[in-house]
Order: structure tokens, then sequence, then C-alpha cells
């Protein structure tokens, strides 16, 4: 029996992050990048050069990169919840889901989108809780000291 885990059903399996950019940008340009990833090397002098020395750089970022890719980009359904805290690459895909076409994107669906995260965002704030849905207080479940 071998340990080793197939990962070629993953579309980011053997596909280099320069190649990824050229294939998102050539389809939906910086300023939808930006506007739905909100990072900065997409706005400020964009190039595919910069972006990808700079998401070699960045973990955070270059993640987020790849979750557009997979779930935007190659419109795959979204991850389960076993896989979702892998990173991109090391996400298995089962072997019954292809990619699809991209998906249609504008700067006004972006918006909307920024509009729900920061009402979720509010609600959250409001109902004293963290993203994680854990509670601000650290304190909060701390057993006391008997006497």
């Amino acid at each position: 029996m071998s340990n080793e885990i197939n990962y070629k059903n993953n579309p980011l399996h053997g596909v280099s992050l320069k190649n990824l950019l050229i294939e998102i940008v050539d389809q939906y340009g910086f300023e939808i990048l930006f506007a739905y990833l909100n990072i900065n090397c997409f706005k400020t002098n964009p190039s595919i050069d910069s972006s990808v020395k700079f998401l070699k750089k960045t973990d955070w970022a270059r993640k987020k990169v790849e979750v557009f890719y997979l779930y935007e980009y190659k419109s795959l359904p979204r991850a389960p919840f076993e896989q979702f805290s892998l990173p991109p690459r090391e996400r298995i895909i089962p072997e019954d889901q292809a990619p699809g076409d991209p998906k249609e994107l504008s700067l006004e669906d972006a918006e909307r989108l920024h509009e729900k995260r920061r009402n979720k965002s509010a609600t959250r704030e409001q109902w004293g809780e963290q993203p994680s849905g854990k509670n601000i207080d650290p304190w909060a479940n701390r057993k006391k000291k008997s006497r």
C-alpha cells in the first residue's frame, strides 16, 4: 500500500505560478484581479514578473491567488471542510470534479462581494465575535481558582 497521494486531478499540479498568473491575467486583467483579491501587486505598476516576485515571497497572497484560480477561473466547487485548511496545491480534487470554463467576473460583482463581506464583518463586530467565531475575551472561559 502506498502513502503517496495523487494530486494529478488538482488543476494546480504542474502549473508554475508564472503560468497561472499569465492565464488569469489574460482572462480577467489586473483591474479585476485587484478588485476581487485586493492585493496591491495587481494595482501599483502591475506586471507578471513583479507579481510573481511578490507572490513567491508572500504566502498568504499566493494562497489567495491559487484559491481564486481553482474556484473562480477553473470553476471547481468549493473545497469540503476537511480540505479547506490545506494549502490549495495540497488539496485533493475528487475525480468526478473536472475544471469548467472561467466564471464571468465584473467590477460590479466585485463591489457587491466587498459589500457582503463588510456587512458580515460588521455583524461579527456587533456580536463581539472574531472571524473564527470565537469570543474576543481570552479570559471568558477561564476557570476560577477555589480558595
